[in-house]
C-alpha cells in the first residue's frame, strides 16, 4: 500500500503555505519543512526573523553564534505554537532550548523541536472502525559557539531529525524516515558608539546562517527521497539608543533555500499520452536525483527563468523591536514572498515582558496576501524563558 508516502507528500505540502493554485509556479518544496516554522513569539512577532537580532534563549533555531554575546552565563526557554488551528485543534509544535556559556568566549546550547500532528483513524474504507496513529516529527541539535574578537563570532550545529509519518500497512512494519544534518553561522555585533549626526547612541548588527546541510530524507522504500530544507539567511540592523530607558532596533533579513528549483514541466494532453508522462516521469528523477550538497551552489542558478526566478525565491522580512526598561517591548513585523513561489505575505505584531529573570512573549500573525489563508492565521503563540546565573559577559 502507498499510502504512506502519499500522506507523507501531502504533510510536505500542508507544512509550506498553501498559495492559490494559479500562482503556484514552480514553488520550492521540501521534506520535514516544520523546521522552518518559528518555534518563539519574539521572533515570531518580528516578521519570522532572528539572524541578526539581539540574543535570546531562543537564538538556537536562529544564529546561535549569537550566545557568544549573551550577558547571561545559561537559559532555558519553552514555545509553543498551535498550527492550522481552523482546521484541527491538536495539531503543534513546541520547542525546548537550553544555552549555557561555559567562559568568556565559547557557550554550548541545544534544542528539541517536537511537531505533533495529533490522532488520525485509518481508515480502508467508509465502513471501517478506524485505526488511530500519531504522525508526528521533531529534531534535536547542539551547538558550539566561539567569539573570534570583540565584535565577531561564529558557531557549527549537529542536527538528528526523525520524521515519524509512515502509516503501517499490514503487510510488514512501517519504519521513521530519519536523517541528520549541520549548520554554520556566523554573527557580528558593534561596540556602542554614540553617532554626531542623530545625537544619539547606536549598535551595528549583523549576521548569516546555513543550516539543514544534510542528506535527503526517504518517506518511500522505492526510494521517494526528499531535500531536507537547507536554508541561507543573512541580515542586518541597528539599534538607536535614546538613553539608558528607551532603545529602538530595526532589522532586514533575507532567505533562501538552497534547494534546486523544480524543474520546468510540459504541457500534455488531458490525460497525458504513456510518452508525456514517461517525458515527466523522467524530469522528476532527474531532479531528485541530484546531489543535495552539490544543490546547496547549483541552486542559484537552477531556475529555469534564470536569476529573475532565483531572486523571486528569496523571502524578505523586515521588523522593528522598541524595549523600555528592559522590561517591556514592542515588536512588529513584515514578510514577504513572492506569489509564484508561496505566496506567503504577512504581518505580524509581539509583545514582551521581562521581570528579573522571567521573560514572557507573545505574538499574532494577519495575512495580506488576499485571498490566500496563513496556517497560522489567527494564532496568538506564546513563549517563555528564564535566564539563569550569574551575568559573566565581558569584553576582550
Amino acid at each position: 500500500m502507498k499510502t504512506s508516502k502519499y500522506l507523507s507528500l501531502c504533510l510536505v505540502i500542508i507544512g509550506l503555505f498553501q498559495a492559490k493554485a494559479q500562482n503556484e509556479q514552480r514553488p520550492i518544496i521540501t521534506g520535514v519543512p516544520f523546521l522552518l516554522i518559528p518555534a518563539d513569539a519574539r521572533a515570531s512577532g518580528m516578521g519570522d526573523m532572528g539572524v541578526a537580532t539581539p540574543v535570546d534563549v531562543y537564538s538556537q533555531q536562529w544564529n546561535p553564534a549569537k550566545y557568544a554575546f549573551s550577558e547571561n552565563k545559561q537559559g532555558i526557554g519553552f514555545g509553543y505554537t498551535p498550527y492550522l488551528r481552523e482546521l484541527a485543534d491538536d495539531i503543534n509544535l513546541g520547542t525546548l532550548t537550553y544555552y549555557n556559556r561555559i567562559n568568556e568566549r565559547g557557550s554550548f546550547s541545544a534544542s528539541l523541536r517536537y511537531f505533533g500532528l495529533g490522532e488520525v483513524n485509518l481508515r480502508q474504507t467508509a465502513e471501517d472502525i478506524g485505526r488511530p496513529v500519531e504522525p508526528n516529527e521533531f529534531a534535536v541539535d547542539l551547538s558550539y559557539s566561539l567569539r573570534l574578537s570583540e565584535t565577531f563570532a561564529m558557531s557549527v550545529t549537529g542536527k538528528y531529525i526523525r520524521s515519524d509519518f509512515r502509516i503501517p500497512s499490514g503487510l510488514g512494519s512501517a519504519q521513521a524516515a530519519n536523517s541528520f544534518a549541520a549548520g554554520i553561522h556566523g554573527f557580528y555585533r558593534s561596540k556602542e558608539k554614540f553617532y554626531d549626526n542623530i545625537n544619539m547612541a547606536g549598535r551595528w548588527r549583523a549576521g548569516f546562517a546555513i543550516d539543514n546541510i544534510g542528506p535527503k530524507i526517504s518517506y518511500d522504500d522505492g526510494g521517494f527521497d526528499n531535500f531536507i530544507p537547507t536554508m541561507f539567511r543573512a541580515g542586518g540592523g541597528f539599534d538607536f539608543i535614546f538613553d539608558t530607558s528607551n532603545r529602538l532596533g530595526v532589522y532586514v533579513e533575507a532567505n533562501k533555500l538552497l534547494v534546486p528549483t523544480p524543474p520546468e514541466f510540459p504541457e500534455t494532453s488531458s490525460p497525458p499520452t504513456p510518452e508525456e508522462q514517461a517525458e515527466i516521469e523522467r524530469l522528476r528523477q532527474d531532479y531528485l536525483s541530484q546531489n543535495e550538497y552539490a544543490a546547496i551552489f547549483t541552486s542559484w542558478t537552477s531556475a529555469p527563468d534564470g536569476f529573475s526566478e532565483t531572486f523571486r525565491e528569496i523571502t524578505w522580512s523586515i521588523a522593528t523591536e522598541y524595549w523600555y526598561e528592559d522590561a517591556f517591548a514592542l515588536r512588529a513585523g513584515y514578510f514577504y514572498e513572492h506569489p509564484e513561489k508561496g505566496f506567503r505575505q504577512y504581518a505580524t505584531i509581539g509583545f514582551g515582558f521581562k521581570y528579573t529573570s522571567v521573560v514572557i512573549d507573545a505574538s499574532y500573525l494577519f495575512s495580506t496576501a488576499q485571498g490566500v489563508q496563513n496556517p497560522l492565521e489567527g494564532t496568538l503563540r506564546f513563549s517563555i524563558s528564564f535566564n539563569l546565573g550569574e551575568n559573566r559577559y565581558v569584553e576582550f
